[in-house]
């Protein structure tokens, strides 16, 4: 974004001078955009996005249009890991759906509870599937996890926006990146009603590691990418029943 569309935003946003005077001199000295307008942009909504809660990326959008692709009217969604709730919003705002959200840190679940109470969603505070409610297990048929998936050693690397003001348990996917993933795709089965989706996103290099890892836990699995966004999905199927949205691409 250039920074005139930045000044545009902040103007807009601002409710009068003094708070246009605070808010450029927090972006002048780093805060990320998102914090300092106070929500992000996200497939056409407006995310509310509060300092400390991970920053939905634009190329996010792919993974959220491919759920939508599989998910009826009708469908129990969870969003593990979610941060702002940005990816049930998204999806929820295209579909009818019963729309579950889990995150451990306490400041990401108020924001998502923020952004999910029009969508009527439920968000609940815990360590990925033990926060849910045990009624939902074996019925979930789209399960949404942007989990972290970046390398120990590789955040130092980060652009200082994400390294220095987001939480690095949102970016720290472990040695190799895949830690928590591992974690989901070991429950995901236990979880998932036959024939759910999961979705995760992944860099392009760890996206075969990230299919084998949930082929090893029973789940059907494929990559699909969008150049355009940069952006790499894992999907993986359940088997046991007819998949809604056809297998998932090689």
């Amino acid at each position: 974004m250039f920074a005139e569309d930045e000044a545009a935003l902040i103007v807009e946003t601002a409710r009068d001078a003094a708070e246009l005077a605070a808010m450029v001199d927090q972006r002048v000295a780093g805060l990320p955009l998102e914090y300092v307008l106070g929500w992000a942009s996200f497939r056409g909504l407006r995310i509310a996005v509060d300092p400390g809660v991970f920053i939905p990326r634009r190329r996010t959008e792919f993974l959220v249009a491919e759920a939508v692709r599989v998910t009826a009217p009708g469908a129990t969604v969870v969003d593990l890991g979610c941060g702002s709730g940005a990816l049930g919003a998204a999806v929820a705002a295209e579909r009818e759906v019963s729309l579950y959200a889990v995150d451990i840190e306490l400041a990401a679940v108020r924001c998502a509870r923020r952004n999910l109470q029009p969508m009527r969603g439920v968000v609940y505070q815990g360590d990925l599937f033990s926060a849910l409610p045990d009624g939902l297990r074996g019925t979930v048929d789209v399960l949404l996890a942007n989990v972290p998936y970046v390398p120990t050693n590789e955040i130092r690397l980060l652009p200082p926006e994400a390294r220095l003001y987001e939480p690095h348990v949102t970016l720290d996917g472990g040695p190799d990146g895949l830690a928590t993933l591992r974690r989901v795709a070991s429950g995901a089965s236990e979880w998932l009603a036959p024939g759910g989706h999961l979705f995760v996103e992944m860099s392009d290099h760890q996206a075969p590691l990230a299919r084998a890892v949930m082929a090893e836990h029973g789940l059907d699995a494929g990559i699909v990418a969008d150049d355009d966004l940069g952006a790499t999905v894992v999907h993986g199927i359940k088997p046991g029943a007819e998949h809604g949205g056809g297998t998932p691409a090689g």
